[in-house]
């Protein structure tokens, strides 16, 4: 018999965000967070997610023995001003064991039903900057930073529950030597004579912040019309400001402004922290911090994070003045492999961004519905 304990002191989500700490302990994909960061998150006081959402968090026992976990979460702007009246779920592990997750999904879809919601969609976060989706491809292949790993025996688990695929996210890889000069040198330099534009690069953390708004902005701008996409807040933008600017290296951040100092573009690459991770296992201290401040400066792998564009310039190759950028970067810094973030399978235009890379699938992940 499976016992659902909520998670509300600082003890039990301590117990929660540790047990995928046990599961994939024996696993060299999963890269496991920062403790005191997913503390953070789950902290009402400083996430400003909470200012529009809410979330309880479960833990799942057989006997005295700890077997899985969910957190359940309703986003309010996303339910009252988009009116998709949905129940989010994330954060869901589990042993193999149908009983263990059918519990879990039945304490969310409870949820759900008592708040007058229609279906239920996971897993996901808070927002859009969340991680999203249950690996069901790429197994053998390390995680990131900025995505959940697991077992192969979830999807089974959504099969037999009576879920349905939502959406299907793919990632995508290329070699940082696919970015040949060939196919933007010319393009940027006739781009950026039309339409008035100039590249911003920088080398300094600080001055980035004084454009980091703007960048959200058009950040929001960029993804308005995907699916299942909830704006930033102005109190998201500064909490999200402040923990992930300082994490990339600044001359990882591209900007291009028009003739009246207006952002028209943006992108946003990390240096590959998983191995770092590996290393530190959740933990900053004592030497957590110095194997990710080793990964910032010499990661020989990157991960392209974010790209937007102002809907007014896509499709009118602003692309190309970043990519020529990034190129010059790339090669300074002698970079090996570019890897790219989960991008929705009908983004049909963030794939066109990409074919001259010769870009290759390594991994797919899904979320899954059920009617409440």
């Amino acid at each position: 018999m499976v016992r659902l304990e909520e998670a509300t002191t600082k003890s039990d989500l301590k117990k929660f965000i540790k047990f995928p700490f046990y599961i994939y302990k024996k696993s060299p994909y999963w890269v496991p967070p920062l403790i005191s960061d997913e503390l953070e998150t789950f902290d009402k006081q400083k996430n400003p997610n909470f200012s529009n959402a809410e979330a309880r968090f479960f833990l799942a026992y057989k006997k005295s023995e700890l077997v899985g976990r969910v957190a359940a979460i309703i986003n309010w702007i996303e339910v009252n001003e988009q009116q998709i009246s949905k129940m989010r779920f994330g954060w869901f592990d589990f042993i193999d064991d149908l009983e263990v997750s059918k519990a879990l999904l039945d304490k969310v879809a409870e949820i759900g039903k008592n708040n007058k919601l229609d279906f239920m969609e996971g897993p996901v976060g808070f927002s859009h900057l969340d991680k999203v989706g249950v690996l069901v491809e790429g197994f053998d292949h390390m995680g990131t930073m900025i995505t959940w790993y697991n077992h192969p025996y979830y999807k089974g688990h959504y099969d037999h529950h009576g879920f349905i695929k939502e959406k299907e996210y793919m990632e995508n890889k290329f070699p940082a030597s696919n970015t040949k000069p060939e196919h933007f040198i010319r393009i940027q330099a006739l781009i950026k004579k039309r339409y008035g534009l100039r590249e911003m690069t920088f080398t300094k953390s600080a001055d980035i912040m004084p454009w980091a708004d703007q960048m959200f902005d058009l950040f929001n701008e960029t993804y308005a019309k995907l699916s299942s996409f909830v704006p930033l807040t102005e109190e998201q933008k500064a909490y999200f400001k402040n923990k992930y600017i300082g994490l990339v290296n600044p001359e990882y951040i591209k900007f291009v402004i028009d003739s009246n100092n207006r952002l028209v573009a943006f992108a946003i690459v990390m240096p590959s922290y998983g191995p770092a991770l590996q290393k530190a296992n959740g933990r900053l201290f004592p030497f957590g911090f110095l194997f990710l401040l080793n990964a910032k400066k010499n990661s020989r792998d990157v991960i392209f994070y974010l790209i937007g564009v102002h809907p007014e310039y896509q499709n009118k190759g602003v692309t190309a003045i970043i990519m020529d950028e990034y190129h010059k970067v790339f090669q300074a810094k002698k970079i090996r492999n570019c890897y790219r973030t989960p991008e929705l399978e009908e983004n049909v235009a963030i794939r066109q961004l990409w074919k001259h890379f010769d870009p290759k699938i390594y991994k797919r992940r899904r979320t899954y519905r059920k009617t409440l």
